[in-house]
């Protein structure tokens, strides 16, 4: 069993401001055999022999927040990550319609922005494309040895990524990342972050490699196997990897994920809350009965799963009825 992640002891610090910050959960399908997939108690919804993968990263076991944990790519909005120019090189969204996505007046695009950029700077992942609009393809060695460079440059801030992407000649692909989760840190911590979640498929001719500093391991993984090593206490996780975890083992592909999250229409704000009790100090989310003032039966926690289902059951409604243009699972 790893050893779990060293947690700031939460004291009564509840004027800590917030911080913005973004995730975002690549996904992935790949092949799996049949009898393996039965044996996993897989259902038969989905494309036979595929299943969707997340990937993870894990933090630096001397990080002073949560260190050891497994975790998405994410981290805070830089002040390079609300340049003015961010249009420029953002395809598919503007600042206006990020900023109505996510219920903000202005600097929307910036959330978008910043979870690429701690995605290139932690695992090496750009999602970004190229003149032609396809995916940047980083497995190519004279490609990826430049690209190598301009990720220490971004992660020392000696470059920003906007001037990255300017000179490669690259747009962000801000347009295939959908928003769908929002939590805040609970009041009390050390560190507060308001943070948004995005998907996002995985570029297919790029492979994640951690920074060997703020993160130590990578994998991809299925949602439910990450569940289970997270039941056994094998792998540590704060309240909004394993919600999202939950999110995510909804899903037979990764076409269907992002359809259902581009299908949301609120994406409810969670903030836990600390109570303390003979069983010592715990984290508490909207739904438990410790949660307090502000429950009102059914949650904002369980908001977002409940609209994944139904966008699960309308693409498998979609697929039974014999759409066979287009398959809507297949990733492109």
């Amino acid at each position: 069993m790893s050893a779990g992640p060293r947690l700031t002891p939460l004291g009564a610090g509840d004027e800590v401001p917030l911080r913005d910050a973004a995730t975002v959960l690549l996904l992935r399908d790949r092949a799996v055999d049949p009898g393996t997939a039965r044996a996993r108690g897989g259902d038969g919804a989905g494309p036979p022999g595929r299943g969707l993968e997340v990937f993870m990263l894990r933090r630096n076991l001397r990080s002073d927040f949560v260190g050891g944990a497994y975790v998405f790519p994410g981290g805070a909005v830089d002040p390079h990550d609300r340049a003015d120019d961010l249009e420029g090189i953002c395809d598919g969204r503007t600042d206006a319609e990020a900023s109505a996505r996510l219920g903000i007046d202005r600097g929307g695009l910036a959330f978008w922005v910043a979870a690429i950029r701690e995605s290139f700077e932690e695992a090496g992942v750009l999602l970004a494309t190229g003149p032609g609009g396809d995916l940047v393809v980083l497995d190519d060695p004279a490609i990826g040895e430049r690209f190598v460079h301009h990720r220490r440059a971004v992660d020392r801030g000696e470059r920003r990524l906007v001037d990255v992407c300017r000179d490669e000649g690259l747009r962000l692909a801000v347009g295939g990342m959908h928003y769908f989760g929002h939590w805040v840190t609970p009041r009390g911590a050390p560190r507060r972050y308001d943070t948004r979640f995005f998907l996002a498929a995985a570029p297919p001719a790029q492979t994640p490699l951690h920074d060997d500093r703020e993160v130590i391991a990578n994998l991809w993984i299925r949602p439910d196997d990450a569940l289970e090593r997270h039941r056994s206490g094998a792998y540590e996780m704060l309240p909004p990897t394993v919600a999202s975890l939950r999110a995510m083992a909804r899903f037979s592909s990764t076409a269907e994920a992002l359809q259902a999250a581009a299908e949301i229409v609120d994406v409810p704000r969670v903030e836990p809350r600390v109570v303390q009790d003979a069983g010592g100090v715990r984290i508490v989310l909207p739904g438990d009965a410790e949660y307090g003032e502000g429950y009102v039966g059914r949650t904002a926690l369980d908001a977002w799963p409940s609209m994944a289902d139904r966008s699960a059951r309308a693409a498998r409604s979609v697929l039974s009825e014999g759409t066979a243009a287009a398959d809507p699972r297949s990733t492109t």
